[in-house]
């Protein structure tokens, strides 16, 4: 089905003018243009536009952009990489709610602000302690340095990376499928390899260190925060265990 441009900047919240210069851009031709000169779209033009218009939210440039789609030509494994993104930023969001929550309950009941409740969910350091003790500040810093290093285009890549990372262990676990088996491995093989792009943490004979990745996997399950992105304790102890299999397979 094909709609107008109008309609498609109508149902979108934008203008015609906006979605031409996407047009002019590259990032969106019209799937065709009528004799009269206008513009319409098809659904998968409408994929796109969805596509461009989450990555605007990001705060991402026209290039940038262009620089993602270019890298994640299939529509729906991006948009549930970008979902996985959205859903751990709604958790970011709500931690945020609650924490100018307590402090407007402490202004108006005069009580002592909590310095720890103020700002949870406001920065990506929030483990840096953690970190720090657990694997040294070294670890800390070579990653900090690594993610404000990075392009928007970059950074958005990484989380839908994660994300979809993420996704694929909930959806494992939720199967129930054998930590040891094929599936459960490849879905280490690929954890150990997302690790492997980060710099600064612990390394031996040129890869993630073998303590490192098994005190990740215990971390998953002891951490509520960190249990979350798979699912919950269930699913974070799956991840533990088939890391460990690949771990004990590999070494």
């Amino acid at each position: 089905m094909d709609h107008s441009i109008q309609d498609i900047a109508r149902l979108a919240g934008t203008t015609s003018r906006t979605l031409r210069h996407y047009g002019a851009e590259g990032l969106l031709p019209p799937s065709r243009i009528a004799a009269n000169g206008y513009r319409y779209y098809d659904d998968r033009a409408l994929v796109r536009l969805q596509r461009i218009l989450l990555l605007r939210a990001l705060g991402l440039g026209l290039p940038a952009i262009r620089e993602v789609l270019d890298l994640e030509t299939d529509e729906a494994a991006a948009l549930r990489s970008h979902l996985g993104w959205l859903e751990q930023e709604q958790h970011r969001l709500q931690r945020q709610i609650r924490s100018v929550q307590t402090t407007i309950t402490a202004l108006e009941r005069k009580d002592q602000l909590m310095a720890e409740a103020m700002f949870d969910g406001f920065d990506h350091t929030t483990h840096k302690e953690e970190v720090e003790q657990r694997w040294g500040a070294d670890a800390y810093a070579g990653g900090d340095r690594w993610w404000r290093g990075m392009s928007p285009a970059q950074r958005a890549q990484w989380q839908a990376t994660t994300a979809a990372l993420q996704a694929d262990w909930q959806d494992a676990a939720a199967r129930r499928i054998a930590p040891a088996g094929a599936e459960a491995q490849e879905l280490a093989r690929r954890h150990v390899e997302w690790l492997d792009g980060v710099p600064g943490i612990p390394r031996e004979n040129g890869h993630p260190a073998a303590a490192y990745v098994r005190g990740l996997g215990e971390m998953y399950v002891a951490d509520d925060r960190f249990a979350a992105h798979y699912g919950g304790q269930a699913g974070a102890g799956f991840v533990r265990d088939a890391l460990a299999a690949h771990l004990d397979r590999t070494l």
